[in-house]
């Protein structure tokens, strides 16, 4: 296994976090759920995520899923948000506790900067000062104004050391901003409506949720495009556009229901938020899982 800084291309899956029905995380379930997705064709693996609900969970709770992450990781390499704490020196303790972890790469949220590209970059180069792991950004959402220019993220490429940026900007011009300000790091493509098209501009990664429940689907993106077959490439662009629209309504409980149908059975579909799914919606999924596997493309 190369290096991170030697690999940065490829899949990105995020990480989904299980619960017991008193919503305490369930460990041995989210072990499992880790084996599963290092198996399924990917490079890298991002713990504590949005989809993780990482802004529900506590330092502790972040921690521990980003080691058992790290111990199950496989072939992969893992990449965890490291400043989520409130206040500066919480923050530093946090990447300091985060890179003690065992991860490959920290991930850094613009913290709500978005629209302060000067501060930001103040910000994310005193952080990087308490860390020797690569550094990626992510325009959380849930801190905003969170999106940043691509002028900006040039910035933190030359001046900070980042080697790549989750963009969720959602929109292609978006996304070939920060490409063309990228220098030699990484534009990682979140928005599934534009994959295909961002690839094609010089996008070379994914961190979007339907990975979190269908990796394999994306593996066989990279692999068409690795092996520059355009139209297999586009053929499985329109599978991952028919997982991203199934998913789309009750994310993040309708991607553990699909986990849950593919074998891991204890894999409830809830959230901390306390949010479940209608018996309508699992039965939608149901039929979706089953023409999947009718087609080879689920377990």
């Amino acid at each position: 296994m190369k290096p991170l800084r030697e690999n940065l291309s490829g899949i990105y899956s995020l990480m989904l976090t299980p619960y017991h029905p008193d919503r305490s995380i369930d460990y041995k379930t989210y072990e499992a759920y880790v084996d599963w997705q290092a198996s399924q064709g990917v490079e890298h693996l991002f713990a504590v995520c949005g989809s993780s609900e990482m802004s529900n969970l506590t330092l502790d709770e972040r921690l521990r899923l980003a080691e058992l992450t790290v111990k199950h990781k496989g072939c992969t390499t893992v990449v965890a948000t490291a400043n989520m704490e409130y206040g500066l020196d919480k923050q530093i303790e946090e990447v300091k506790r985060m890179s003690a972890t065992g991860v490959d790469g920290l991930v850094f949220t613009t913290k709500g900067m978005g629209d302060r590209g000067d501060e930001l970059v103040d910000y994310i180069g005193t952080l990087a000062k308490h860390t020797d792991l690569p550094l990626f950004m992510y325009e959380f959402p849930g801190q905003r104004p969170h999106l940043i220019s691509g002028e900006t993220y040039g910035k933190l490429v030359t001046e900070c050391g980042i080697v790549g940026i989750k963009d969720t900007t959602c929109t292609i011009e978006g996304i070939c901003d920060k490409i063309a300000h990228k220098g030699d790091s990484c534009v990682i493509q979140a928005n599934m409506p534009y994959l295909y098209e961002a690839f094609k501009n010089g996008a070379k990664a994914v961190m979007a949720t339907p990975t979190s429940c269908g990796g394999a689907f994306f593996a066989r993106f990279y692999e068409a495009f690795v092996n520059g077959d355009d139209a297999l490439m586009k053929q499985r662009y329109n599978e991952i556009t028919l997982l991203d629209n199934a998913i789309d309504s009750g994310y993040n409980n309708s991607a553990k229901y699909l986990i849950q149908l593919q074998g891991l059975r204890d894999f409830l579909p809830i959230n901390r938020g306390g949010a479940e799914l209608s018996p309508a919606r699992m039965a939608s999924l149901r039929s979706f899982h089953d023409w999947c596997v009718v087609n080879g493309l689920m377990e």
